[in-house]
């Protein structure tokens, strides 16, 4: 049949065929036969049941779902030929649908946009560059024993950092509000937990002591009622904690795989685990100004469709994080939450998709080797990690593509302008703030 394909606007396509009448009668005459032979009605024996009968039950379910098919199938032999690369799927509209008449269908769509690769060179990336000091090392052994420290009651008055159980009733007015009460709530004093004030009031309280506390809620408060609101609270102290940290002996030591060496070879170990963190972190920010550099550099048209595909992904995403049951649609998550998002890592997708398909680029197996003996190197038996990892292919394609992402990285810093900043180790691994890079 003959194609015709037309230019909407934008990325949009309408693409005109269609199916000869006698492909799509004998399609649908071969479906309803195949049916037959096993269907079951009452009255009439298996496989016996007229044509004629199968027809008037079935007959315009069947040539509907034949229908979907071939327009499915002759829409992509249609691109094939005319050489489209379309960006999602279509939707069919039947134009003539007649019995004894040629099939005839729109297919609307949309196609990948051309991406004319910008010069590198107007990327700016700041590297941060750390050493990691014994007084790094110290901090971090420190944060591993409270990690795993335990709490013992104390008749001590609470001060920062000691954990207290209590119960409180909240008041506006004199009224009590929802969300103001709480009985055996544990709290660690400092840790910011509650609203500005809470805390302070609690200090210099000992276990089974009570006193009533006014706060102000802050003006960006979740709760509209409560922004800005004076309040009182009746606090009783349960019980207090202090923290005991463990003693950094052989027992502790064996928890992080260090049985030989004693305390050296565990703070050698602890700066090792360090420094891979270092690395990752400012190999992590480096690619994020990276990509970021990338967005801003290219401006085209996104296909929607591929934009709300990454929109479900995301949504699912959260459904996951967050424990959504069966019970909860992802569909019930506004788009608006992630479309931001979406459209840019779309963007950013096939910016990414052109530089491999222009440079030429395939993920390095001697790379892709290293990394996997790099995680491997985690694990207690390192070969049975390695080999189910080869053996595993969406866990191989997993790595491979995170080292082509390294190699675009690579490509793009070997033009861009690159400036190196000595930072601190816990302000190198620490967390952009959302938005800082771009």
């Amino acid at each position: 049949m003959q194609v015709s394909v037309e230019a909407t606007s934008g990325l949009e396509r309408r693409l005109t065929t269609g199916v000869p009448a006698e492909k799509l009668e004998s399609a649908v005459a071969a479906r309803l036969q195949d049916a037959s032979k096993n269907l079951r009605l009452d009255g009439f024996r298996p496989g016996k049941v007229p044509m004629a009968e199968i027809k008037r039950r079935f007959g315009k379910a069947v040539r509907a779902e034949v229908l979907d098919e071939l327009m499915r199938d002759s829409f992509i032999k249609a691109v094939q030929e005319e050489n489209i690369e379309p960006a999602g799927m279509p939707t069919f509209e039947p134009t003539v649908n007649e019995k004894g008449k040629d099939l005839e269908f729109v297919a609307t769509f949309e196609v990948y946009p051309e991406v004319s690769l910008a010069a590198f060179d107007a990327i700016e990336v700041d590297k941060p560059e750390a050493d990691i000091t014994d007084a790094d090392v110290d901090k971090m052994i420190e944060s591993l024993r409270e990690q795993r420290s335990t709490w013992e009651d104390s008749d001590a008055a609470a001060t920062e950092g000691d954990r207290v159980n209590i119960d409180f009733a909240g008041t506006l007015d004199g009224e009590a509000f929802d969300g103001g009460t709480a009985q055996g709530q544990n709290l660690v004093l400092g840790s910011g937990q509650m609203i500005p004030g809470f805390e302070d009031g609690i200090a210099g309280m000992k276990a089974g002591e009570a006193k009533t506390i006014d706060v102000t809620f802050p003006e960006d408060y979740q709760a509209e009622n409560l922004k800005g609101k004076a309040a009182q609270f009746a606090i009783t102290v349960n019980k207090v904690e202090r923290r005991k940290l463990p003693e950094v002996n052989d027992e502790f030591m064996a928890l992080f795989g260090v049985k030989d060496g004693g305390v050296d070879a565990f703070r050698a170990e602890v700066r090792k685990n360090m420094e891979r963190e270092l690395k990752n972190a400012v190999k992590g920010k480096v690619k994020e100004q990276v990509m970021s550099g990338l967005v801003k550099l290219h401006e085209f048209d996104v296909p929607k469709a591929l934009v709300n595909g990454e929109v479900q992904r995301m949504r699912q995403q959260m459904m996951q994080q967050f424990g959504g049951g069966q019970q909860f649609d992802a569909s019930m998550l506004p788009a608006e939450l992630f479309s931001e998002q979406a459209e840019r890592s779309v963007r950013l997708g096939l910016v990414v998709r052109q530089i491999l398909e222009q440079h030429e680029l395939k993920a390095d197996a001697d790379r892709v080797r290293a990394q996997v003996e790099e995680i491997a190197s985690q694990y207690e038996q390192p070969e049975e990690v390695i080999n189910w990892v080869y053996g595993n292919k969406q866990q191989l394609q997993q790595i491979e593509g995170a080292v082509l992402e390294e190699q675009v990285v690579e490509l793009v810093l070997g033009s861009a302008k690159v400036s190196s900043k000595k930072v601190g180790y816990e302000e190198a691994v620490r967390p952009a703030q959302q938005g800082q890079e771009d």
